[in-house]
């Protein structure tokens, strides 16, 4: 019986797009048993790449409090889809404002409900308050989360919160000072496709009708203990002043303009002030509480793990 995959994918500067393609290489190479659906996300209003900082920072009111942007919808098909596949990129830690849309629309509730999901996520290095809100927006629809995949941009999180801006506002991803190029890996990306290859075999014995993971072991997603707290603290701030931006008007509104310069400013004066100190208070309560951070590690690395005990099984032949 021919397998129905729904991919689904809102991709600004075409590295998820590229992720999605690896990702999905071996089923495409099973095109007489897996048939495959892909829905770009487009919004109505374009997001502009590379942003300008004012329309950048202008996002994330309505990014961090889930307000999807008018997007154009899908085409009607009647499909009744066996597994979807969901690729999203991250913003202000939050799901891009296309995926929610989506994720808010007639036909995810439609197409998604009590459907096994996949997520697939390309960013800089922190998501788990993001995917915690994809997970609600799944919930919210009926959906069974049974897997995530998490490839992050290459470089340390120095690194990062240079060159990851930096390809943001200029489209340039070039070594810079001799640090990483920005964006994931190509090797890491290429290698999305021992996920795939997973998928084939899942599919093949039905184990997607049984929602639960299909990518156990294969090294899916790593947490980052050092960022749980940091992701917490940062998503509280982007709620309160966002909340506060929103009073003062729509996206693009002049009124917002000012607050949201000011939010520019503390932001910055936060990340060289009290971000240093964090990190060294963080660091010592994460070895007085081992434990409970393994714990809290784990659970977000659910519901596929960072086990790799499947590698050889589905690793890409040399």
């Amino acid at each position: 019986m021919k397998k129905h995959i729904l991919v689904v994918s809102y991709s600004q500067t075409g590295q998820l797009d590229n992720v999605v393609k690896n990702f999905i290489a071996p089923l495409e190479q099973n095109d007489t048993t897996i048939q495959i659906t892909y829905r770009n996300i487009e919004p109505i209003k374009p997001y502009p790449f590379p942003w300008d900082l004012m329309t950048f920072m202008d996002t994330f009111p309505e990014s961090v409090h889930l307000n999807g942007c008018d997007i154009k919808n899908f085409k009607d098909d009647e499909t009744n889809y066996d597994l979807v596949i969901l690729a999203y990129q991250v913003w202000f830690l939050s799901p891009s404002i296309p995926i929610t849309a989506f994720l808010k629309s007639k036909y995810a509730k439609q197409k998604l409900q009590n459907k096994p999901v996949i997520t697939l996520i390309g960013c800089r290095n922190m998501w788990i308050m993001a995917q915690e809100k994809v997970k609600t927006l799944l919930n919210n629809i009926g959906a069974k989360l049974i897997d995530n995949v998490v490839l992050i941009d290459r470089g340390n999180s120095l690194e990062t919160f240079i060159t990851t801006p930096r390809w943001m506002l200029t489209g340039k991803t070039n070594s810079l000072w001799g640090m990483s190029e920005a964006g994931i890996d190509p090797k890491q990306i290429n290698n999305t496709k021992r996920f795939g290859k997973a998928i084939v075999e899942a599919l093949k014995n039905d184990k997607e009708k049984e929602h639960i993971s299909l990518l156990q072991g294969l090294k899916a997603v790593e947490v980052n203990s050092k960022l749980i707290r940091s992701e917490k603290i940062a998503t509280k701030s982007f709620h309160i002043w966002g909340n506060l931006i929103q009073k003062l008007g729509k996206p693009g509104d002049i009124k917002r303009k000012p607050v949201v310069i000011l939010y520019l400013m503390f932001l910055l004066l936060i990340i060289v002030t009290v971000v240093p100190i964090n990190m060294i208070v963080q660091s010592i309560l994460r070895r007085t509480n081992k434990d409970q951070v393994q714990v809290e590690k784990e659970t977000y690395e659910q519901p596929s793990g960072n086990g790799d005990e499947r590698m050889k099984e589905f690793m890409l032949d040399e």
